[in-house]
């Protein structure tokens, strides 16, 4: 190839890229200012989902949203109308946890589909199997339908043996470099007693990041830990309690992340995106900003860059940055919850470098996640069965 060629392709690549974040409402990074609350309201979008725990679109522009229930089934959303028939049904191969009743962290928690799924059908999921432990399995589509999953095309690609039944975090997440980001508890129980978010050999209480463009998963050669002695080469960042939920911003390639906090405090852990990795968050040592752990704190730990108390919540749900076209006024603003009190927080840097960070909004009902359409517009998950859209008054 000439160097002619190269130049010339590199040129479109930039246009390309350039006018594909100007039509969906990049062009202002930064946000204007404080969110004025009272310009928009959370709108039902539909509702009759048995335990929704994510929601998501497969980027293949068909503008279809797929809703994850915890009990083990993802059903597909056209224009705001949930179709009958799942999508994909695992009810068979998930903890029984779900269909007992009450409480639980375990089930099917994680969907995220292939950057190139428009040509490839590949999707990948994240649950708790009979025995407890953490699956991550690679589907395909059906090949005749698009609205249903070919359930024989299921291949097992990680297992992560778990000892405990809380604090299973199960976000998946393709970060713009291709790989695919997910996060995983520290394994439950009280104050890490294993100490498996320290752990550096441990997958447990850590953000992995791998390549499963292969028939199993690889470990990209630029993770922070490949080669480093006592390190699972997996890891990409560690210290985390329960990680329920972290997001690219896909105007600025930051990452953003939710800790679920003990006792105390909740935390927005944060990655800018010239990071390489190998970021400690600081649980078990820390909880929030406040020392947990007595004793000596190992040297360069990342603190979260916002906490709250249980005053305002007991269990943090991450979010999104508004990178949509229907509120301009909302680009950059990353929006958050937590799943008790059904707050969502509004959160930014200002031109100083500060956070600034207020209540956006009270939703009035437990929140289990965040999601985005193709367009960006932004959807809150309410786990009693009804999902919410962001819109202008």
């Amino acid at each position: 190839m000439t160097k002619r060629i190269v130049v010339l392709l590199i040129f479109t690549a930039i246009l390309a890229a350039a006018f594909f974040k100007g039509s969906i409402g990049y062009a202002q990074a930064t946000p204007l200012g404080t969110p004025d609350t009272s310009q928009y309201t959370w709108t039902k979008f539909f509702s009759g989902v048995d335990s929704p725990i994510d929601i998501t679109n497969a980027g293949d522009g068909s503008n279809r949203l797929f809703v994850v229930e915890q009990g083990g089934t993802i059903f597909v959303v056209k224009n705001g109308i949930l179709q009958d028939k799942p999508f994909l049904d695992i009810t068979d191969r998930v903890v029984d946890d779900v269909v007992k009743g009450g409480y639980t962290e375990r089930g099917l928690l994680g969907l995220a589909f292939h950057p190139n799924y428009a040509r490839n059908g590949l999707f990948f999921i994240f649950y708790s199997n009979p025995d407890g432990d953490s699956v991550l399995v690679r589907y395909k589509v059906s090949s005749d339908d698009p609205d249903q999953a070919d359930p024989s095309s299921a291949a097992i690609l990680l297992t992560i043996k778990q000892p405990y039944e809380n604090h299973k975090g199960g976000q998946l997440a393709f970060g713009p470099d291709g790989f695919l980001y997910l996060g995983s508890g520290d394994g439950g129980n009280v104050g890490d007693p294993q100490d498996f978010a320290q752990n550096k050999t441990s997958l447990l209480g850590k953000i992995l990041r791998i390549d499963v463009n292969a028939d199993t998963y690889a470990v990209p050669p630029s993770n922070p830990f490949v080669g480093v002695k006592g390190y699972a080469p997996e890891i990409w960042a560690l210290g985390f309690r329960n990680p329920w939920r972290f997001s690219f911003d896909p105007a600025t390639g930051d990452l953003y992340i939710g800790d679920v906090g003990e006792k105390n405090w909740e935390e927005v852990d944060f990655q800018p995106a010239s990071s390489h990795g190998g970021e400690n968050y600081g649980w078990n040592y820390y909880e929030g900003n406040q020392k947990f752990l007595p004793g000596i704190v190992p040297f360069g730990l990342t603190m979260p860059v916002y906490t709250y108390d249980y005053s305002a919540g007991c269990a943090i749900v991450g979010g999104y940055v508004y990178r949509g076209i229907a509120l301009p006024a909302l680009q950059g603003v990353y929006l958050f919850g937590d799943y008790c009190y059904g707050h969502i927080w509004s959160a930014y840097r200002d031109s100083s470098g500060n956070w600034q960070v207020r209540i956006f909004a009270e939703l009035g009902t437990p929140i289990s996640s965040f999601g985005l359409d193709e367009q960006g517009e932004l959807y809150a998950v309410g786990y009693k069965g009804t999902i919410y859209r962001l819109r202008s008054k």
